[in-house]
């Protein structure tokens, strides 16, 4: 059927709709097609032919040099049931989760594997192990442990694993096997986790039966399970988190009609939310299912109607911003949509409205610079929005990868009471095409105005000026990761206001109010070993201002931070060498 269709005529409302919009009303359906990169199974596919299909993804990118940056993409689906012997290997840009109303609904037996070795360039280790997920399904691991080695950009949430969980890889001895995660949420591990290798790992309301591991900043918050606050053993601990909306999620009824789930705001909560989450519950119907080809205009067009948004798989150029003016406004996807401008503009911005939430995508910057890729709210309109908050869920933004990338900002925030939930923002230190200081510029990754917005995983690396740079008041991080720009070529090329670099979480000096937990900032200043940077952390110095759990590393000893946070805390590279971290329990 044609794509572009008479929507209206299912409202009853064609003559008021049409000469509002450029083009027809778009057709919506119940039982969408969601392209050619997604596969759905039921239980009664056999396990030889789920596994051929997983195994033909990932075995397409092992030891490749281009699929790192490359245009595949899938996802896997499993509608509600029990599933034989399947051991899922996944690589870049690929997905598996379940359909169910609730994890348990769908079972794996045998494995949801992620592990070193595989990346062409990284083979000993597991550090760019990126841009993969597992969602919404229970695992009963074959061997009683499943292992998922991930760095950055890779979410585990809603899942149950009904045994143990390990998140370094299978060679994480002898010097090898490095792993720089994670993120997981909402996730029930019945045994134990064991963080092995991994550099930082932030997991929020969840339940485990132990943890067991721990290297530079590992912060929990609303984990049932989790170890007691001890950050001389790398424990940043919170009872609760604050604020939480889970992400939304598909799932598929006994009708074998879709919808997508939106979980409701919860305060101070801990442990899962599963199951009987509470929330509401949007038909497909009330969606507009993009491809790869679809346009700006046509997307807009869609939003105008009414329509929420969800991406298939695949690569999306757009020539101007996706506008999203309505309150309650849902834009997400599967496997790993990517989008990227071509104009210069933005992806993605939205109104000074509520509710609106944006999760599951990926987007590139274009090679003409954009003042910002994503933009929530608009400039100085404090519109209080503590009881409906926008969101930002599994977005990953790259200034650099397959395309010499520009963006002065990736994430520019306005809108006051906004929830980032697990953000990477990096400007590539590697691609499939050529990086550099000159090449791929990018001065800040998150730049937050509005105020009482709440970030829980802010993973943000590499920006050429402040990396985060939080204007707003009564701001709030859980979990912040950074490495520093790795390419600065001189101490002359790298000078911020306040002295030598930029520190790579700045407080403006305006704001009286602001607070941050388990934050790890990492310097590898590999093109100029010479260089250094006063601090990693720059905050105003007043009362309302704190922080807990600080961590600076040199890695490989190779450039140097001079104190942790505004001339408090040692340096590093410290007298002992060798990467050690340097360690900041609390200031103010």
């Amino acid at each position: 059927m044609n794509r572009v269709l008479a929507l209206a005529l299912s409202l009853g409302v064609v003559g008021a709709l049409a000469p509002a919009i450029s083009a027809q009303a778009v057709a919506t359906s119940d039982t969408p097609d969601f392209g050619s990169n997604v596969t759905i199974y039921d239980p009664s596919v056999p396990a030889s032919t789920i596994q051929a299909d997983v195994d033909a993804a990932f075995n397409s990118q092992l030891r490749s040099t281009t699929a790192q940056f490359g245009t595949q993409r899938h996802a896997f689906l499993f509608k509600p049931g029990n599933y034989g012997r399947v051991w899922a290997n996944l690589g870049f840009y690929t997905s598996v989760a379940g359909l169910g109303k609730n994890p348990d609904d769908v079972t794996i037996n045998g494995a949801v594997n992620v592990d070193s070795g595989w990346n062409a360039g990284d083979e000993k280790n597991a550090t760019q192990n990126f841009w993969r997920s597992v969602e919404n399904l229970a695992i009963t691991p074959e061997t009683g442990t499943d292992r998922w080695a991930v760095s950055q950009a890779a979410p585990m949430r809603r899942v149950h694993v009904k045994g143990n969980l390990t998140m370094g890889p299978s060679n994480q001895d002898g010097g090898q096997g490095y792993s720089s995660g994670g993120y997981i949420a909402d996730t029930k591990v019945d045994g134990t986790v064991t963080s092995g290798s991994q550099q930082q790992w932030y997991t929020r309301n969840s339940t485990i039966g132990s943890w067991q591991g721990g290297n530079w900043n590992m912060t929990f918050s609303g984990v049932q399970g989790a170890p007691a606050n001890d950050f001389s053993k790398s424990y940043t601990t919170l009872a609760t988190t604050p604020i939480t909306r889970e992400k939304p999620y598909l799932y598929v009824d006994s009708s074998n009609k879709y919808h997508v789930f939106v979980p409701s705001l919860k305060q101070n909560a801990s442990g899962v939310t599963w199951p009987n989450t509470a929330g509401t519950d949007l038909p497909m119907r009330n969606f507009y299912v993009a491809h790869p080809g679809d346009s700006a205009a046509t997307i807009n067009g869609a939003l105008a109607q009414g329509l929420n948004l969800f991406f298939t798989p695949g690569t999306y150029q757009l020539d101007a911003a996706i506008n999203v003016q309505r309150a309650n406004t849902v834009v997400t996807g599967i496997g790993f949509p990517t989008l990227v401008p071509t104009k210069g503009n933005s992806v993605l911005v939205s109104n000074d409205v509520a509710g609106v939430n944006v999760s599951n995508i990926v987007v590139d910057a274009g090679t003409q610079n954009s003042a910002q890729l994503i933009r929530l709210g608009t400039a100085n309109s404090h519109i209080d929005h503590a009881a409906n908050p926008q969101s930002i869920q599994d977005v990953f933004f790259r200034v650099g990868s397959s395309i010499q990338g520009k963006a002065s900002a990736s994430l520019r925030v306005n809108a006051d009471d906004t929830l980032i939930d697990h953000i990477w923002a990096w400007r590539a230190d590697h691609g499939g095409a050529p990086t550099g200081w000159n090449v791929n510029t990018g001065a800040t990754g998150v730049e937050v105005n509005g105020n009482d917005v709440l970030a829980t995983g802010l993973f943000v690396e590499h920006y050429q000026q402040y990396e985060v740079l939080w204007n707003g008041e009564n701001g709030r991080t859980i979990f912040f990761q950074n490495e520093m720009p790795y390419d600065v070529p001189d101490n002359a090329s790298w000078q911020s206001p306040t002295g030598a670099g930029y520190a790579a979480y700045k407080v403006a000096s305006s704001v009286t109010k602001h607070e941050i937990w388990g934050g790890g900032v990492y310097a590898f200043f590999n093109t100029n070993p010479a260089v250094h940077a006063d601090r990693a952390f720059e905050v105003p110095q007043t009362a309302g201002v704190r922080a807990h759990g600080l961590v600076t590393v040199s890695l490989g000893d190779t450039g140097t931070i001079s104190s942790i946070i505004n001339g408090v805390g040692g340096a590093v590279p410290t007298p002992a060498g060798n990467t050690a971290p340097n360690r900041l329990a609390s200031y103010n």
